[in-house]
């Protein structure tokens, strides 16, 4: 029987097919094989709202682990010093409005791009809050739209918003935004940062320059 390999493993194999063919084939297999087993990052505040997010006297933290898989990657959440009892849903999307240092984006324009619904988040009395989601993740996470014309966008960061639009009112929020099922969540609470060099989200491992200044993800 044929066996069926995934798009990631058929690339592994096939980069170390090409090795062993010729030698030139070896900066193929190594820049196969060098791709990380995991990365970490950090989601940070979203300023406008961030005293609505944290706990009184609280810096709010929220650490993301991401670990390679051989069919989909495993994404895990932690928070904590935030608020208790908050509901917030977890995204993934293709701009954030923060640069490396924190700093506004200049090319995000107001407007968070492609975004994918990810899973559910909660707090609990303590202000703390985990989750964990299975999915294609790390290099490859896209979406794309033919019948629209919309060509493959990658969504390489990380973010999540408040559920409840009452939770972000003390901070001047008003209005609702699309981020819930119900697509009326409130303000983004906490997002992910690009990176310096890159200007890449964190999900993207394998930056690869085009000669130019820019970078695109190697999948």
């Amino acid at each position: 029987m044929k066996q069926l390999l995934s798009s990631r493993a058929r690339r592994v194999v096939a980069a170390v097919a090409i090795a062993g063919v010729a030698a030139g084939g070896a900066v193929t297999a190594n820049a196969a094989a060098s791709k990380p087993s995991a990365t970490q990052f950090k989601l940070f505040p979203n300023t406008a709202v961030q005293n609505c997010v944290a706990a009184p006297g609280k810096t709010p933290i929220a650490n993301v682990t991401v670990h390679r898989g051989h069919l989909n990657d495993t994404l895990t959440l932690h928070v904590a010093n935030l608020k208790p009892h908050l509901a917030f849903d977890l995204f993934t999307v293709e701009k954030t409005p923060q640069l490396a240092d924190g700093s506004p984006n200049p090319n995000f324009g107001g407007n968070f791009g492609f975004a994918w619904y990810q899973s559910d988040l909660e707090t609990n009395a303590k202000g703390q809050g985990d989750v964990t989601i299975k999915t294609i993740l790390l290099d490859q996470i896209f979406g794309f739209d033919a019948s629209r014309g919309v060509t493959p966008v990658n969504t390489f960061n990380v973010g999540f918003w408040f559920n409840r639009p009452a939770d972000a009112a003390a901070c001047g929020f008003t209005g609702t935004t699309p981020f819930n099922g119900e697509h009326n969540a409130g303000p983004l609470a906490m997002i992910s940062r690009l990176n310096a060099q890159t200007q890449l989200g964190p999900l993207c491992t394998s930056p690869v320059s085009d000669g130019n200044g820019a970078f695109h993800c190697n999948p």
